[in-house]
């Protein structure tokens, strides 16, 4: 399978579901740069995710440059994670990867709409309320990372484990 093709289609995937109806903040981006993380070539652990989200805002449009930057880094800081699951890859650090993945999002990305936008007060409270009214989106958030990290790495360890326990694997190593 030529190495592009699972980045392609992951991009693919990222691209699609942010286009098609969907609970807000549920897609698999994040899912997406840990998934990568953990099992591509280093640069699509960064590259494929940030790639789906610009195809996907080409149709959905820009908004303001500091806050697009700061949901794009949070995605680059998944990938990193990944990354970081990649060397001791289990379970505990899966869990613990997406949970911190999706912390880190609602921080950032919710401290940039406070700092950057007009929605809110510059002042502490209006940072409380920035992040007390984005907690529907950070729920959404976690289910969607979870959800999708487990289809993403789930699909794809059980693909892995039924490949080597195919017939097919002793007749190949025979030939």
């Amino acid at each position: 399978m030529p190495k592009i093709l699972i980045p392609f289609l992951l991009i693919l995937l990222g691209t699609t579901t942010r286009l098609l109806p969907h609970p807000p903040n549920f897609a698999p981006i994040a899912a997406i740069a840990i998934f990568g993380g953990i099992y591509l070539p280093k640069r699509f652990a960064i590259l494929a995710p940030l790639a789906a989200m610009f195809l996907s805002d080409l149709v959905i449009g820009f908004y303001a440059w500091p806050i697009m930057l700061s949901v794009y880094s949070s995605f680059a800081l998944s990938g990193l994670i990944g990354l970081w699951i990649r060397r001791q890859k289990n379970i505990r650090r899966i869990i613990g990867g997406t949970l911190l993945s999706s912390i880190l999002f609602f921080l950032i990305t919710n401290w940039a709409v406070w700092a950057f936008g007009m929605m809110y007060p510059h002042n502490l409270l209006g940072l409380l309320e920035s992040y007390t009214l984005a907690l529907p989106f950070f729920r959404n958030s976690l289910l969607g990372d979870f959800f999708y990290v487990g289809l993403l790495i789930g699909g794809y360890e059980l693909v892995r484990h039924r490949l080597s326990q195919s017939p097919f694997k002793s007749q190949r190593q025979n030939v």
